[in-house]
């Protein structure tokens, strides 16, 4: 291979360094008119009357629509379609959108906003997932406020525990986390002659985006077009919550007749976008004096919000990988995804993984420290490796949690630290933690319904080639990969593939770009186109050498035949098939793998799955509570590195956004209402932030995936909270059970513990 494999230049990297790329917010046109979204001013109301006489009156104002001017349905098509386009008799949460606003400039709208007068009675609230799940608490949704709930039983859960010597059973929790993408949510809708529909936007998932514009205003999918402008950063917040943004310009355009863009700003984004799911997690492990994990029962209630939007998923993930990446004959888990009056939650990096992970390992830290052994050493014992079987009675394929934990351990040198760090008796305190994590690439049983990847090729006569894909591009160079992978297939010059802008016109539906799937699905989706394609420029590369087909050997970019006697470039071979007329251009598609999972919770739920392993170095304070992380080691299965520096750079953003997770980010909301909502007190870690993170590439070829790649979006965040917990832990013998690890937190803890302080 002469392209995959090498850390080849990102297609994008020169028009982003040198500021020519075009965000949303960049585009204009003539007689563009600009949205603004009037929101609930409390956390739970019944509306009884919207008064726009006065906003529509207002300076420079065109048009102010309520619930009552959606021509289609009024709701957004997310899983359990609860979420209505503008709130109609209730509004949920603070923040949701009542009304829209379309006017000659932003500020004129804004003004506008303020004239509207809104008749509401207020009504009861609820705001923890544990009171919502009680019998007369306020009804947010259905019943009984449970979006959904999944349960998964393997083997005998008493019996398990009865063979156990020991248990440990915790509970814990994690807070919010917000997206923190550096470009807010913005759309720009531009309804046209024809009755057609032109979306503009930032976002992750154009599909889904299109389907939910079609449904509101009322038109077929054929006359929505969703074209993707370039997007700055999204890790899930521009996965299910953009299809609201586009619905509302979508909404003021069709009845303006005229193009207009509604950009958030910072607070807007804030309070009504989704988050991560703060999460109560209780666990009980049982195991033998021999480190045998006999036993896992686990409760997981993710707190979801107002509205389900994409909680039933997020629940799936977090549920499946609830036990961990371990052989354990007896486990009962059971999840609950609840409705409260807060900002609705969604899809996060690590898509409920990352909570459940957090409980679990530091769970397997307590077991080991009960049985008085290396924590290293319960984890050798029990990792899944290939032949094992999951929580759900997946067969494990691949190689299993073994090498990336003998590759983090060895560079680490965890064990020799192990020893070391516990000696020492000074205020500052070193510690070591180790976490272990596996995840299911793509969508799972739970969203198999979507499984699916298209992609267009089109080789021009000069060799040149254009790539579509229905995936998109958010940063994490997908670009570059897929272009590298067209070129390896091709036997093309990197530099001739061209990746197409993502457009709903161009492919098929595709499914969504999230579930670390877009390298494995879009990678073998443009396999799949381009082997016709190749099939003819072989057939001519053999003609003009004047051999067989079969006789033809590939070399970088050029042809020979098998006695090395005569050679043809690509782009001969190319111009050759144009002059006999051959076909250069294809369609491809790719649906992977079956996925099951029955009413207990068993079968394969995912179709591959990448381990990792993470140890995590820190300095602990015993006299503030401060945790200085000194270097995190971060070791991932990837299959195949199709461009090894983008592999490390992904690990490298994971794990520098799993530290803010596990210290610093702490969204605070009182009765509903969020306290912080800006860069000022929502605390990130920024590049002075950053710490000495080593990357580590494994590569056990995957059969599924494009030159044995599988997914690794996700994976690098997921298990630093827990690698960070078990590191303090170590450092100073108190166990964090909360996220975010603030220093105020810890060192109330090492008060009431009576630590030495020295």
């Amino acid at each position: 291979m002469h392209k995959v494999g090498f850390s080849l230049p990102r297609k994008d990297a020169l028009e982003k360094v040198l500021g020519r790329s075009l965000y949303v917010n960049d585009k204009s046109s003539a007689g563009m008119l600009y949205g603004y979204t009037f929101r609930s001013p409390k956390p739970f109301i019944k509306i009884k009357r919207i008064g726009k006489n006065k906003a529509e009156k207002a300076e420079g104002v065109v048009k102010v629509l309520t619930h009552m001017d959606i021509p289609g349905n009024n709701f957004i098509p997310f899983v359990l379609k609860d979420y209505p386009a503008l709130a109609d008799h209730r509004a949920k949460f603070q923040g949701e959108a009542i009304a829209l606003i379309a006017a000659d400039s932003l500020e004129n709208a804004r003004k506008a906003s303020k004239m509207i007068q809104l008749d509401y009675q207020e009504l009861r609230p609820v705001f923890d997932p544990l009171v919502a799940m009680k019998k007369f608490s306020p009804r947010v949704f259905g019943n009984n406020n449970i979006f959904k709930k999944y349960q998964i039983k393997k083997g005998n859960i008493i019996k398990g525990f009865k063979e156990a010597d020991i248990i440990v059973e915790k509970e814990f929790r994690t807070n919010y986390q917000v997206h923190c993408y550096l470009e807010p949510q913005g759309m720009i809708a531009d309804y046209q002659p024809d009755g057609s529909m032109n979306i503009y936007g930032s976002m992750q998932c154009p599909f889904y985006v299109q389907d939910a514009v079609a449904q509101v205003i009322g038109l077929t999918k054929s006359n929505v077009k969703i074209i993707q402008t370039t997007t700055g950063g999204a890790f899930g917040g521009k996965e299910d919550v953009p299809s609201i943004v586009a619905v509302h310009a979508a909404l003021l355009s069709y009845h303006t007749r005229k193009p207009v863009k509604l950009i958030y700003d910072r607070e807007e984004d804030f309070i009504s976008m989704s988050k991560r799911h703060p999460a109560i997690i209780r666990v009980k492990y049982g195991a033998t004096k021999e480190g045998k994990i006999t036993a896992a029962d686990i409760t997981c209630i993710l707190d979801g919000g107002a509205y389900s939007t994409l909680s039933p998923i997020v629940l799936f993930r977090g549920t499946v990988h609830c036990a961990g990446p371990y052989e354990i004959p007896h486990v009962h888990i059971r999840s609950f995804a609840v409705a409260t009056n807060k900002v609705p939650c969604g899809a996060f990096r690590g898509f409920g993984q990352p909570q459940t992970s957090f409980a679990q390992e530091s769970a397997i830290d307590e077991l080991a420290f009960k049985l008085n052994i290396c924590p290293s050493k319960i984890r050798e014992i029990n990792g899944l490796r290939q032949g094992d079987q999951t929580a759900t009675g997946y067969k494990v394929k691949e190689e299993g949690i073994e090498h990336v934990m003998d590759r983090v351990m060895v560079a680490s040198n965890f064990n020799q630290k192990w020893n070391q760090f516990k000696k020492r008796k000074t205020t500052i305190k070193k510690g070591i933690g180790l976490s272990l994590t596996y995840y299911g690439v793509g969508l799972g049983a739970a969203g198999k319904h979507l499984s699916r990847a298209g992609a267009f090729v089109q080789v021009e006569s000069d060799g040149s080639v254009r790539v579509a894909f229905g995936n998109t591009e958010l940063g994490q160079g997908a670009q570059t990969v897929l272009a590298q992978i067209a070129a390896e297939e091709l036997n093309a010059p990197y530099p001739l593939v061209s990746i197409m802008a993502t457009n709903t016109s161009r492919v098929p539906d595709s499914g969504p770009t999230v579930a670390s799937r877009t390298t494995f699905m879009s990678g073998n989706a443009i396999i799949n186109a381009i082997k016709p394609i190749y099939n003819n420029i072989l057939e001519c590369a053999a003609e003009l050498m004047n051999c067989r087909v079969k006789n033809v050997v590939r070399g970088n970019n050029f042809f020979y035949d098998n006695k090395g006697i005569r050679s043809t470039s690509y782009q001969q071979a190319v111009a050759h098939a144009f002059k006999k007329k051959l076909q250069l251009s294809s369609e491809g598609w790719y649906i992977p793998p079956e996925s099951t999972f029955d009413k207990i919770g068993q079968g394969s739920a995912y179709y591959s799955y990448t381990f990792s392993a993470n140890v995590a170095e820190v300095s602990v304070n015993m006299k503030t509570g401060k945790v200085r992380v000194d270097k995190i080691w971060s070791a991932h299965d990837v299959g195949k590195a199709i461009n090894p520096q983008l592999v490390s750079g992904q690990i490298e953003g994971g794990v520098l956004q799993g530290i803010g997770y596990a210290l610093f980010e702490n969204l605070c909301l009182n009765n509903g209402e969020i306290l912080n909502k800006n860069f000022q007190n929502y605390i990130i870690p920024t590049a002075k932030d950053s710490v000495d993170i080593i990357p580590i590439i494994v590569e056990n070829s995957d059969e599924n995936g494009p030159y044995g790649a599988r997914g690794l979006g996700e994976p690098p965040l997921i298990g630093i909270a827990p690698a960070l917990a078990n590191a303090i832990f170590h450092a100073t013998g108190i166990r964090m059970t909360q996220t975010p690890m603030l220093p105020e937190h810890l060192f109330q803890k090492i008060q009431k513990s009576h630590t030495l302080i020295l």
